[in-house]
């Protein structure tokens, strides 16, 4: 057995080993506290993070949040509000924090003196939802996000939305796509970038006509947008202005902050771009850029823009790897010019190390970058944040046997340190298994990584049944990370080991690697999988080749759909929110870049692949008990692929079980709806391997 390179010797020396114990259960699971959000302030000497944990009363995520010494110490609890309070972020002057609270009845913006102590106030009164607040560099301002309707005030959209609430007629009518996007229908709102002031609370609209979001729905945050040192301008990420649903080009905007027209700062590139963020002397814009429009997995890359110039210089092209999230850190002055430095979390090969990346400026005033070096390995780094002189580094940290917390390194690495243990009561109870990477030749001969995890209690002169994992995407990958619906610990208690392979299409392995299933979803990443399975199964005696059973979601919900029409080597098949049928499916998804990207154009124009890849066309070969599972919220994959796979498995007289809800999307939120995921999983399982 080959590990990953890195991956695990690093692991060991940042995560603590837990302690035999009981296997973990829905319970713990729900019970585990979400940490995340690390803000260091401004003095470097304390961070401000989130805790969210479910209220088990109403079945809703509490947070709030906690500020912890960087050097060490106990965390101390800011607020206690039975409200949500999220997105802190320190005032320049470290003398207070603002954040978003629900507390007042609706999502505002409020402030927390620190330095002076007492009760937090309300800035923002709008009679619509704020979110993500950023602070101007004086402190003077507070940038936010809020939905409207283009053209409207705030006030406009919240009286039109009321007349649309007590109409009896709830009809939508549309002229143009996209319709709907992921579980929302779309109501003619757009996310709009305000400035707020900060003492008085008054907001103005900045682009009071965009007819797109900025940023982009539905996963866009605070991290798309930000002032200028000066203050006089803010760059955010748009939506396309036009052909929203067919094309991926985002861009890079500049807006003065005192009004005016925005400036499309990226036009010339077609791909997306995003994530805007000024370096501290102004000079430069970092930004991530991706060259190709429809692909949504084409490589983030790290950009740099000069401002004054207009010249760009790319930092991990050659290092072939998406930049998943980055922050610049500090300064400094060496023989022949200013280095600076930027440090970016980056996917790669099942996790996700933290980099940093040096540019130097010389005096001649061209831009040259250096070799990034890795500065923390092992587990998932996110959510990085920098100390203001650049020596420290706070993000959080997880693993497949720990839960995340927040850590804090120096620049260089060292000096890793946990600043929280707010779920080590949970998991020292526990008994979690760790992620054991391996590798073996796939298709073409190529090498194809994967993870083996072992259930607790693990005996290896015993014979354990195997849960197969495939992973959705299809450009995404299993990483060695706590993953709070697809819980390797959840999957593996009742006495599994699980076999999850990254196959082509898979992130953090080059790109020409997760290109290759674009175009081919069913050739070498079938050949992949099954290779994968073969030699987990050879090369683990404690693996029962009898008793094996196959689960995934979307992508991997779509091979399991697949691979009924393909094998009959599985004992019990889980698919979630599946595909069945590419056509149906390419006229009732919303982001069509997608399935237009990876089938080479539409229906009409490449038939022969939308059929041939069809899990649909291969229905008589159906054999193996399946559990579908697909919510009617999920307007990715609609809901009637999931009817249409269950359907055919009936006329097949294959033994199949669907478990539709009402109320979810893609994914299974609500802990109510949680519990019995994993419930009817875990009966299939046990039906059919026990």
């Amino acid at each position: 057995m080959r590990l990953l390179p890195g991956i695990l010797l690093s692991l060991a020396i940042a995560m603590p080993l837990h302690a035999a114990g009981r296997p973990i259960t829905i319970d713990d699971l729900l019970a585990v506290k979400t940490v995340n959000d690390p803000q260091v302030s401004p003095d470097g000497k304390h961070v401000v993070y989130v805790v969210s944990e479910i209220d088990h009363a109403t079945e809703k995520s509490n947070s709030d949040l906690w500020v912890v010494p960087t050097s060490g110490g106990e965390p101390r609890r800011l607020t206690t509000s039975t409200a949500a309070d999220n997105s802190p972020r320190w005032s320049p002057d470290g003398k207070s924090i603002a954040f978003i609270s629900t507390r007042g009845g609706s999502s505002q913006v409020w402030i927390l003196p620190i330095e002076a102590g007492g009760e937090a106030r309300q800035l923002t009164k709008l009679p619509i939802d704020a979110s993500g607040p950023i602070w101007s560099p004086k402190g003077d301002k507070i940038a936010f996000v809020s939905e409207v309707y283009p053209g409207k005030t705030p006030e406009e959209t919240a009286a039109k939305d009321k007349e649309k609430e007590a109409s009896k007629s709830k009809v939508r009518v549309f002229d143009s796509l996209m319709i709907r996007h992921w579980s929302s229908w779309d109501e003619g709102k757009r996310s709009h970038l305000f400035v707020a002031d900060a003492a008085t609370g008054t907001a103005t609209d900045l682009i009071p006509k965009w007819t797109a979001n900025v940023p982009p729905g539905p996963f866009g945050g605070s991290s798309d947008y930000s002032f200028a040192p000066d203050g006089k301008e803010l760059a955010f990420t748009s939506e396309p202005l036009e052909k929203m649903a067919w094309s991926t080009n985002t861009d890079v905007w500049a807006v003065p902050v005192a009004g005016g027209e925005p400036k499309n700062l990226t036009a010339e590139n077609r791909g997306a771009d995003g994530s805007p963020s000024y370096s501290p002397d102004g000079k430069y814009l970092a930004y991530l850029s991706q060259e190709t429009e429809q692909y949504e997995a084409d490589l983030h890359v790290l950009t740099i823009l000069n401002r004054a110039t207009g010249t760009r210089i790319e930092l991990n092209r050659t290092l072939d790897r998406p930049v998943m999230g980055y922050q610049w850190g500090g300064s400094r002055k060496v023989d022949g010019g200013t280095v600076r430095d930027l440090f970016a979390t980056i996917d790669s090969r099942g996790g996700e190390p933290i980099y940093r990346f040096s540019t130097l400026e010389a005096p001649d005033g061209l831009l040259y970058t250096s070799e990034p070096k890795p500065v923390v390995e092992g587990g998932v780094n996110a959510a990085v944040d920098v100390s203001p002189d650049g020596k420290t580094i706070v993000f959080a940290k997880h693993s497949v046997q720990a839960p995340a917390e927040v850590y804090r390194a120096a620049s260089d690495g060292t000096g890793l340190q946990a600043l929280t243990h707010h779920n080590a009561p949970l998991t020292a109870q526990l008994d979690l298994p760790k992620a054991e990477g391996f590798s073996f030749k796939g298709a073409d001969n190529d090498e194809v990584s994967g993870w083996l995890i072992k259930p607790p209690g693990f005996d290896p002169k015993k014979t354990y049944p195997v849960l197969f994992l495939i992973h959705g995407g299809p450009q995404g990958a299993w990483h060695d990370e706590w993953h709070g619906r697809w819980n390797y610990a959840m999957f593996a208690s009742p006495g599994y080991v699980l076999v999850a392979v990254n196959p082509r299409g898979s992130t953090g392995y080059g790109q020409k690697f997760t290109l290759q299933i674009s175009k081919d979803w069913t050739g070498r990443v079938y050949k992949d999988l099954m290779l994968g399975l073969d030699h987990a199964l050879k090369t683990y005696p404690y693996l029962d080749s009898s008793k094996v059973a196959a689960a995934g979601g979307s992508y991997g919900g779509f091979m399991v759909n697949w691979i009924a029409g393909h094998t009959d080597r599985f004992k019990a098949l889980i698919s979630h929110a599946g595909v069945f049928d590419l056509t149906s499916k390419y006229g009732t998804t919303e982001e069509l870049w997608f399935p237009e990207f990876e089938f080479g154009g539409t229906p009409w124009d490449k038939p022969e692949i939308y059929r041939d890849q069809s899990p649909s066309g291969f229905v008589k070969a159906f054999k193996t008990p399946t559990l579908v599972i697909h919510g009617a919220l999920d307007f990715r994959v609609p809901d009637a692929q999931g009817i249409g796979m269950f359907t055919a498995l009936q006329r097949q007289g294959v033994a199949s079980r669907l478990v539709w809800f009402p109320d979810e999307g893609h994914w299974i939120a609500k802990p109510a709806n949680r519990i019995v995921w994993w419930r009817e999983m875990q009966d299939w399982l046990a039906k059919y391997l026990k």
